[in-house]
């Protein structure tokens, strides 16, 4: 269906749960989200009440849309999962580099199951264990599974003559079967119903259920030597051999026969990392990495719950507990969703302590290196910060890419302790070693931020103009912190001084770029990296303006509180000042620290001590109160 500018074609869309279809100019499907109510989910895009950053460039490019209406969130859910595999939407979470991840696959259907090591798109009748991001280790667990377990090749051409004729023997052996690797179907060696057997065990070792089976292989091993067959006793020894070195291998992280999926997530800007935790019986099965391509920004809950639809839409083992590190939106539906793959109860947690937690911390700390790993790859920081820096370039119009960007902003209470920030970026990264901070002379009375922003560029400019080799090289750009008046404070001193250098600033809601002359400010494209790197300044040069704030603010309230203290004059006052940095740390010291204090006597240090302990709840709420203030 077409969507008109105003919404007026979504009057016919019901007020029921469904899954909605987002589609470009060409039918191609942009984007699926589920709904409890399709007609009120859907207004919310079209009228802009969706804040997430990638919805207004996605509606830019919106033609079209469909939907689908189902029972009920449950089966909004499934039917959404379903369409992301099969259309693959630009708009939704999805694996970074856009490959399919290798399985192993049992095809069930046939009369004689064979495994097989594959990418292919998930057919029925075949059950698929993964996905595994080591291409090299879904291989060798092939390799094992088939000497604990002899089972057919899919690739074995004797077992594909079996397959096309219905189960029946070929009467020709095949290689393994020769080589003692194959249970020979080919030749009427094994019958269905054992080979059904063993498919059915070959499935409890691929979904991690292997400490019943060493124990399983030991005693077949000792009965067979009981019986005197050396031969099947040596087989099954080389067998239990194999079991238990794949077991040697696996972390034990509990006592309890934990059966669990532990889900890390490290967030940045456009990508994200994934480390799974395999734990069955206790014990870590495999770590799995994957990097997922937002596009934008989203929300965690989004970001989790588009992992689980794709990660755990494809696998065919869902565990009895998946522990994120933070729950879906609709954790409840989630959790249902997960119920029904699984075929029976399956939940979602967020562990606040003991062994759970840390194995959290743990995937999360692997998620990280994942993601780091994958930078440094792909080369990602560099290209990202390059094409920020060109992005900018275009659209300011400057005559060079901004190598050094300086960025300003004040932090007050009141018009008292007030300060000005400067940080700067060098190539798109922050160069701490540069930054500055400015204490406002002017008197509290005369402050306001037009005028405070005006003597810190003017303190600046006159550095520059000296050419003063603390504050480095002249600036490829300068941003300040707000809207067209304090782009006018900065220009107008700029000019005074003659100072010819790039200026704009950046109003804190809209995230618009106030350019000189220009009658529009310029709104950089949502989710791009000329976007996220104006932020990033503007909230860098926040944050340490506000840590410059507190600092002075906390050594005033420390030096009136010491004015009352007998014997502390303005020459000790300045040492404990030095010595401490706050009253709250001067408060929690002992006597014995108070004297070390180079100036405080003994026994002044015990007055000092006496003194200023029944003041700690006063000193608190005052002190708390004031830096909540100031945020």
């Amino acid at each position: 269906m077409t969507l008109d500018a105003n919404g007026t074609s979504l009057t016919g869309v019901p007020d029921g749960p469904g899954v909605y279809l987002w589609k470009g100019p060409d039918g191609e499907v942009l984007y699926v989200g589920k709904a409890k109510s399709l007609r009120k989910r859907m207004r919310q895009y079209v009228s802009g009440q969706d804040e997430r950053e990638k919805i207004p460039f996605m509606m830019e490019q919106v033609a079209s849309y469909d939907y689908v209406v189902t029972d009920n969130e449950v089966e909004s859910l499934i039917l959404e999962a379903n369409l992301i595999k099969q259309f693959d939407p630009p708009y939704n979470v999805d694996y970074r580099d856009g490959k399919s991840y290798p399985f192993i696959a049992l095809t069930l259907s046939d009369p004689f199951p064979a495994i097989k090591y594959t990418r292919e798109r998930h057919r029925p009748g075949t059950r698929y264990f993964g996905p595994y991001t080591d291409a090299r280790g879904a291989r060798d667990t092939i390799e094992i599974v088939r000497r604990v377990y002899p089972i057919c090749r899919a690739t074995c051409l004797e077992w594909k003559r079996l397959t096309a004729k219905g189960g029946e023997p070929t009467g020709k052996p095949c290689f393994d079967f020769h080589v003692g690797k194959g249970p020979g179907p080919c030749v009427g060696a094994v019958t269905p119903e054992s080979y059904a057997e063993r498919v059915g065990e070959v499935s409890a070792f691929l979904e991690g259920k292997r400490g019943g089976i060493a124990s399983d292989l030991e005693r077949r091993m000792r009965e067979a030597a009981g019986e005197l067959d050396y031969e099947r006793a040596a087989r099954l020894r080389n067998s239990l051999d194999a079991v238990n070195s794949v077991l040697a291998k696996q972390k034990v992280v509990s006592d309890r026969p934990l059966d669990m999926d532990v889900i890390g997530i490290e967030r940045e800007e456009t990508i994200a990392g994934v480390h799974v935790f395999l734990v069955r019986e206790g014990r870590v099965l495999a770590g799995n990495e994957f990097v997922l391509d937002k596009g934008f920004d989203v929300p965690e809950s989004e970001l989790i719950e588009g992992f689980l639809l794709r990660y755990y839409g494809e696998t065919s083992y869902v565990p009895k507990e998946i522990i994120v590190p933070a729950l879906p939106e609709e954790p409840d539906v989630a959790e249902e969703w997960l119920s029904r793959l699984r075929g029976k109860r399956a939940r979602l947690s967020v562990p606040q302590r003991g062994e759970k937690r840390a194995l959290s911390e743990l995937a999360c700390t692997n998620a990280r290196h994942t993601l780091a790993r994958y930078k440094q790859r792909t080369r990602y920081d560099e290209e990202r910060l390059n094409r920020a820096l060109l992005e900018l370039e275009s659209a300011l119009a400057l005559s060079a890419p901004p190598l050094r960007i300086e960025c300003y902003d004040i932090s007050t209470l009141h018009g008292r302790h007030s300060v000005g920030s400067m940080v700067v970026f060098s190539g798109g990264r922050p160069d701490r070693a540069s930054y500055r901070r400015f204490k406002i002379r002017m008197e509290s009375e005369e402050a306001n931020d037009f005028a405070m922003m005006r003597e810190v560029l003017g303190r600046r400019f006159a550095r520059d103009i000296a050419d003063d080799a603390r504050f480095g090289s002249r600036p490829d750009l300068i941003v300040v912190d707000g809207g067209k008046p304090q782009l006018s404070a900065a220009i107008a001193v700029a000019e005074e001084l003659g100072v010819s250098i790039p200026i704009v600033s950046l109003a804190k809601r809209e995230e618009e770029l106030y350019v000189p002359d220009w009658d529009e400010p310029i709104t950089l494209p949502t989710g791009s990296s000329s976007l996220y790197l104006v932020k990033r300044l503007r909230d860098e040069a926040h944050r340490f303006a506000i840590e410059y704030h507190r600092n002075l603010r906390d050594k005033a309230m420390t030096a009136s509180a010491l004015d009352d203290i007998p014997g502390v004059g303005p020459k000790r006052r300045k040492a404990l000042l030095k010595a401490f940095g706050s009253f709250r740390k001067l408060r929690s010291a002992s006597a014995e620290e108070i004297a070390a204090v180079p100036g405080i006597p003994v026994d002044v240090a015990h007055d000092i001590f006496r003194f200023v302990s029944p003041l700690a709840a006063t000193s608190d709420s005052v002190s708390e109160g004031r830096t909540a203030e100031s945020d």
